[in-house]
């Protein structure tokens, strides 16, 4: 796969920081894109009454995420173009870390071997826009520490960060296609 992660590119950093919506703009620009997976594992755990849930079993929940992110890997990888992730597996290593829980080998080697453009977009907190919703249960200060906690994460694994601007969608659209040429 070592040809492959040039043309994956993360979005990660905090919950409600805008990711989220910059990829959903990115898609009607006419990219690929990859759905959150801890946003969608929550939704269909929910309404299942699963216990995959961060609130439930924390690390239930990290393996939900894995696999997901494994297969928006595998999905991207068939086809040729330029993809844009709503975070990575390096995200599950942060969320685990952030939650005082220990990395399984499996989830470590994971963010070593699938890898992504060694630069990865970072949204900074942004408390005007933060909100809580159904799966968004995190106070903003856990939002921060999110942040903070994907900074570290992905530079220990070697990406370089490139920190997305504090701007309306529009703005921050403009920035990530003229970054990407």
């Amino acid at each position: 796969m070592s040809s492959e992660p040039g043309r994956f590119i993360v979005v990660t950093g905090g919950p409600g920081s805008g990711k989220s919506t910059l990829i959903d703009r990115l898609q009607e620009a006419g990219y690929a894109r990859s759905d959150e997976a801890g946003r969608g594992i929550i939704q269909d755990q929910v309404a299942i009454g699963g216990r995959a849930l961060p609130w439930v079993d924390p690390d239930l929940f990290a393996e939900a995420m894995l696999c997901w992110e494994l297969r928006s890997y595998r999905l991207a990888v068939a086809h040729s173009a330029l993809a844009f992730f709503d975070r990575g597996i390096p995200d599950i290593v942060g969320y685990l870390r952030l939650e005082g829980r220990p990395v399984p080998p499996h989830i470590h080697a994971a963010a070593q071997r699938f890898r992504y453009h060694h630069r990865v977009l970072v949204a900074p907190p942004w408390p005007e826009i933060y909100e809580q919703d159904d799966e968004r249960r995190q106070s903003f200060e856990t939002a921060r520490r999110t942040y903070e906690s994907m900074v570290a994460t992905y530079t220990e694994y070697g990406y370089e960060l490139v920190t997305l601007p504090r701007v309306p969608v529009r703005e921050r659209l403009r920035f990530v296609t003229g970054w990407i040429g």
